[in-house]
């Protein structure tokens, strides 16, 4: 391959990706679904019998570096999640955050697991166990933008929804490593030649935390230091970004950790209190979304198209069950948290629907399981409707339960 000829792809891919996004948006759903049916259209390349457009989108050389840029893509949007993390949110709701979060994490993950086994016995209890935690992720950015828009964020429903979502994102990384760990399948593979057992792999984990915290303190304070002598400065989202590359790849290569949990902690120390964290997070946003993400999303959606059309009937029903379980997985555990808190049965409602929308996150469990060979790609289109379905029921849901209590900003009052 000629290095031009990736030059075409990657045309058509971020053309294809922004309108897409932009369609998906002025429906009021995630970017992100239109990314990923960007890829589909892309997809579609694969059935037209013209030799050019196969080997020009479809290539073994050009997959590769798709591939690679996906890659990037899916541990910047890690290393950003990790920066924007507000760990003070959690000192503002207290117990009913972590309650909320262990409940909207049990539920979904016992309802996933429950379904595959009922489906799929013969996968075993790791291959279930990953199709739970699949269902874990939650992203609350379509829930921020309903809540504010309806003047509630500040609420005690909102500040609880924000707060859990933490919890919630630090725990499903957790377990994703956990997972992505005992099956000895992580990429990069990690200490194969030495893994004699599941306690290993524990071990390895709390290691890994252990020396990328100590690491973390120690980067905070050159940071603090470059912050001080020159403010909003290049070099600061540049050696960010290589401290977000290094931690990725010493967490899979050296500890079998998933490569993206390395990013999101790289994201998490170098973020919180550091006064230049939101330039950062600007830059790395800016780069991400500017080429990698849209990558990510549409790669994805080109390399799965044809699990659409070979869905068998089994798991054609598993598949509808499992949208269902990570749907009412949501609602019912972080709104039974909620009403375990003392919350009012409305206010455990909208916890359980600001809890159960789904959009990048879920994607990228679901990835680290079709690589890990733990979970069957054919899930990709029922992760797609459950960020659809999610993304279209929780502002519906959210405004109706505010429909005779609504204190609109002035702002949204003039749109």
């Amino acid at each position: 391959m000629e290095a031009f000829e990736i030059l075409l792809p990657l045309a058509v891919i971020l053309l294809l990706s922004k309108l897409m996004g932009l369609g998906a948006h002025k429906c009021g759903m995630p970017a992100v679904l239109g990314m990923l049916v960007a890829g589909i259209l892309i997809g579609l390349f694969r059935y037209i019998p013209w030799e050019p457009l196969q080997k020009g989108f479809f290539g073994e050389d050009i997959t590769y570096v798709l591939s690679v840029m996906s890659k990037i893509g899916v541990v910047l949007i890690m290393f950003s999640a990790g920066l924007g993390t507000d760990l003070k949110k959690l000192r503002q709701t207290g117990v009913a955050s972590l309650v909320i979060t262990f409940l909207g994490v049990a539920v979904p993950m016992g309802f996933g697991a429950l379904t595959a086994y009922l489906f799929m016995p013969e996968a075993g209890v790791l291959s279930n166990l990953f199709y739970g935690a699949i269902l874990t992720a939650t992203s609350v950015s379509v829930t921020v933008a309903v809540l504010k828009e309806l003047g509630k964020l500040d609420s005690k429903v909102g500040t609880s929804i924000v707060a859990a979502a933490v919890i919630d994102d630090v725990i499903g990384i957790v377990i994703l490593s956990v997972l992505t760990g005992f099956s000895g399948g992580s990429e990069g593979g990690g200490w194969e030649w030495f893994n004699p057992g599941a306690g290993l792999v524990v071990i390895k984990i709390v290691v890994f935390f252990i020396a990328a915290v100590a690491v973390g303190v120690g980067l905070r304070k050159l940071f603090n230091l470059m912050e001080r002598k020159a403010p909003h400065n290049r070099r600061v989202p540049i050696i960010s970004l290589a401290a977000c590359f290094v931690y990725a790849y010493i967490a899979e290569k050296i500890f079998g950790v998933a490569d993206i949990t390395g990013a999101y902690i790289a994201g998490l120390l170098l973020g919180g209190t550091l006064s230049e964290t939101p330039y950062v997070e600007s830059k790395v946003d800016e780069m991400g979304y500017l080429i990698f993400s849209p990558i990510f999303f549409a790669f994805i959606g080109m390399n799965n198209i044809e699990y659409f059309a070979s869905i068998s009937m089994k798991f054609l029903g598993f598949g509808a069950v499992f949208v269902a379980a990570g749907l009412l997985g949501k609602l019912i555990g972080c709104g039974l948290g909620a009403k375990m808190c003392k919350f009012s049965w409305k206010d455990s409602f909208r916890v359980g629907i600001g809890m159960m929308v789904r959009a990048e996150v879920v994607l990228i469990c679901t990835e680290k399981g079709v690589a890990s060979g733990l979970v069957d790609p054919a899930i990709y289109p029922f992760v797609i409707v459950i960020i659809l379905l999610s993304s279209i029921l929780t502002p519906i849901l959210m405004k109706w339960s505010y429909k005779k209590e609504t204190d609109v900003s002035p702002s949204v009052q003039t749109l």
